[in-house]
């Protein structure tokens, strides 16, 4: 599969995509924990059918220690017992921030105090930021038909 546009050579979205890594980088750099940070970007590109971003996500997150059941489970957290409460109530934003043209309220007032429970003030700022830059990132990668299966962890820092 070959992708329909080439973000590395495109002028254009060299210069736009220049910005997204630094806010990417920003969100890196910023207190959510870091595997938290993967679980999130993981579930987000599942729910999105993101390939591109799966692959760079699951690679990621092993490559900093994540576990495999962990990792094949985050598409079914709900019901897995691997995960704390915290990276629960984040993967419960994620989901309904990343849903929210399937609810009408967007995310709800539990889920939102359920994060708000296990994060401060900054981690949530940065969770939030993290669900909503994947989102788009996801897009990005979607539209043009950005082929999975080849990313190497660390490639894009």
């Amino acid at each position: 599969m070959d992708a329909r546009l080439n973000y590395f050579t495109n002028p254009t979205a060299g210069k736009a995509l220049k910005h997204f890594m630094a806010a990417g980088r920003t969100l890196k750099e910023s207190p959510l924990p870091a595997a938290t940070q993967e679980l999130v970007a993981l579930r987000v590109s599942q729910i999105n059918g993101c390939a591109a971003c799966i692959d760079m996500h699951t690679k990621e997150a092993a490559a900093a220690g994540e576990t495999p059941v962990r990792l094949n489970l985050v598409a079914a957290w709900r019901e897995a017992t691997v995960f704390t409460e915290a990276e629960r109530a984040a993967l419960a934003l994620a989901e309904q921030g990343t849903r929210v043209a399937d609810a009408a309220d967007g995310v709800g007032d539990e889920v939102w105090e359920a994060a708000a429970r296990h994060y401060d003030e900054d981690q949530l700022t940065a969770l939030v930021l993290l669900v909503a830059f994947l989102n788009a990132v996801n897009r990005l990668n979607i539209i043009t038909r950005q082929p999975a299966g080849d990313y190497e962890p660390g490639q894009f820092h």
